[in-house]
């Protein structure tokens, strides 16, 4: 399976193109949006495409995908304004799907964030909470890619990230109690959805726990 990561140069979708390599049957195709960012992929031996996902076409991000069978949105703002949040987090997410269905690659998986839908939007609001629109954001990615595509997708929501190694363990399910989640366990829960056909048009949070990804994620 060759999979085009949108967001390649992220800290998750960094984890993930280390993981790659110990498995055969994934090929990464990277998508950063400069030219600087090459060398991290040339040195894992994956190939890169230099694409901005607010300034390419629809177009663009189809043609590249020409080649691959599943598409991962890994990207964000990262907090860098209300504009850019608009632009990256939801309307770029949708020129992505849109771009995917362009090019008839159905495999789609989104990293999302840990918790969506109109209770979390109006909490944020009320507490003028920093990640409001984010959230909203969010929020309104996953209802487009649910409910406006014919995508075969799978949105994971997981809990607030952290740079500690991964054990390859996790809780997943929905309403979970906000806590932490390794980077690394986050990219290996992409590559296991990835692998396992019964994650299509799930969706789930993920936070540290004590079951291996790969089972975790068949009992969704």
């Amino acid at each position: 399976m060759k999979v085009l990561v949108v967001g390649a140069n992220g800290k998750v979708a960094k984890c993930f193109a280390d993981l790659t390599k110990d498995y055969s049957d994934i090929e990464e195709k990277a998508v950063i949006r400069d030219a600087s960012q090459k060398t991290f992929f040339d040195e894992r031996g994956i190939e890169t495409q230099v694409l901005d996902i607010i300034y390419n076409s629809i177009e663009d991000f189809a043609e590249a995908m020409s080649d691959v069978d599943a598409v991962v949105f890994s990207a964000g703002a990262g907090g860098s304004g209300l504009d850019k949040t608009v632009m990256v987090d939801l309307d770029g997410a949708i020129k992505i799907m849109t771009a995917a269905e362009q090019a008839n690659v159905k495999r789609f998986v989104m990293v999302s964030t840990f918790r969506t839908g109109r209770k979390q939007i109006a909490k944020g609001i009320e507490n003028d909470a920093p990640l409001k629109i984010y959230t909203i954001a969010k929020n309104y990615a996953d209802e487009w890619l649910k409910n406006r595509t014919e995508l075969d997708w799978t949105i994971i929501h997981p809990g607030t990230l952290t740079d500690e190694k991964g054990n390859g363990k996790v809780q997943v399910g929905m309403g979970l109690k906000h806590s932490e989640v390794p980077r690394q366990d986050i990219a290996q829960t992409i590559l296991a959805s990835l692998q396992d056909d019964s994650t299509i048009r799930k969706e789930f949070e993920v936070l540290a726990g004590d079951k291996p990804i790969s089972e975790a994620i068949k009992n969704v």
